[in-house]
């Protein structure tokens, strides 16, 4: 049993440490190696994650330093949410992203309970608190997570992106703080996805625009596909919850197809698939919705780009975190 157990120890550490040399910078930062080596809040957040469930808290404090320096806005207390390092100015767009803020918080908090170090949670309770003032608002009679602080409310609608909705993240938060909010925040977005069912698939779109009724429809400016962003839906539902019913469209669909043949994603409205086919990081969210977990481990391919590398890894996460 010793023995069985180091080699799973070995192996989880040879994945992260893979993940690290990478993507990982000498100075902290995380490069999108798909994109041109900029770094985005969302990545800063997943290592940071990765950071505290591999134990390393000399490569999350290098992380959190990076971040906390380069990317926080002092104006509002989030953070800017891209790093080009071509660019004149890095950080010229000042606006943020929800969902890494809500990343960088939650990986705070995880560091503060792991380590038992206040001053992470201190850091953490004040990028929720500025979450809550500026990312957070209400619209057609729900609470709303815009997936930034500028841009997305055209006052007629809203711009969402549902892969925004960190339903364990936002678990998290209730739990610490006790704010209704929070709460509030898991049951109107679970409404919300309920609303987001287009195409003969049922699935949500990557960008979806909310009416000011409420009624839902296709985000203009975005291509209407389950792609890229809206993988990581069904993730954040099967880590809030990994038996809930709320996969089921996600299984209804993906079940259609073998495995090896998934489409990486689909056009909703015109039911169009890719023309190639999931793997890495994709895949492993798809073996986790579908109950497949015998394919889920922290090995990462050797072409495994930013992206799909930090899917794979979070995927094994939170399998691991539902055991």
């Amino acid at each position: 049993m010793m023995i069985m157990l180091c080699s799973a120890q070995a192996a989880a550490s040879e994945g992260w440490e893979t993940y690290k040399s990478r993507f990982l910078q000498a100075d902290g930062r995380i490069i999108d190696t798909a994109n041109k080596n900029v770094s985005h809040t969302e990545g800063q957040g997943y290592a940071m994650l990765l950071a505290v469930h591999y134990s390393d808290r000399a490569t999350f404090d290098k992380l959190w330093q990076w971040t906390n320096t380069t990317l926080r806005d002092k104006q509002n207390g989030l953070f800017i949410w891209r790093y080009n390092p071509a660019a004149a100015n890095p950080t010229g767009d000042k606006n943020n992203a929800s969902d890494g803020d809500i990343l960088v918080a939650w990986a705070l908090q995880r560091a503060a309970e792991k380590w038992q170090n206040p001053a992470y949670q201190q850091q953490s309770d004040a990028i929720q608190k500025a979450i809550i003032a500026h990312d957070v608002i209400r619209y057609a009679g729900r609470t709303v997570m815009l997936p930034g602080a500028q841009g997305f409310n055209k006052t007629s609608y809203v711009v969402l992106n549902p892969s925004y909705f960190l339903f364990p993240a936002f678990q998290a938060f209730a739990k610490r703080s006790h704010l209704q909010v929070w709460t509030t925040l898991i049951n109107d977005s679970f409404a919300m996805l309920s609303d987001m069912r287009f195409g003969t698939s049922g699935l949500p779109l990557d960008w979806v625009a909310m009416n000011a009724d409420g009624s839902m429809a296709p985000a203009t400016g975005w291509p209407p596909r389950f792609s890229y962003d809206a993988i990581r839906v069904p993730l954040y539902i099967a880590w809030y919850d990994a038996q809930s019913l709320r996969l089921v469209p996600f299984q209804a669909f993906w079940q259609h197809y073998p495995r090896q043949a998934t489409p990486a994603w689909i056009d909703v409205l015109s039911n169009t698939p890719a023309g190639y086919n999931m793997n890495g990081g994709l895949l492993a969210v798809r073996d986790l919705t579908m109950g497949e977990t015998t394919y889920i481990n922290d090995r990462l391919p050797a072409d495994s780009d930013y992206y799909s590398a930090s899917l794979q890894l979070l995927t094994n996460m939170a399998y691991e975190e539902s055991r």
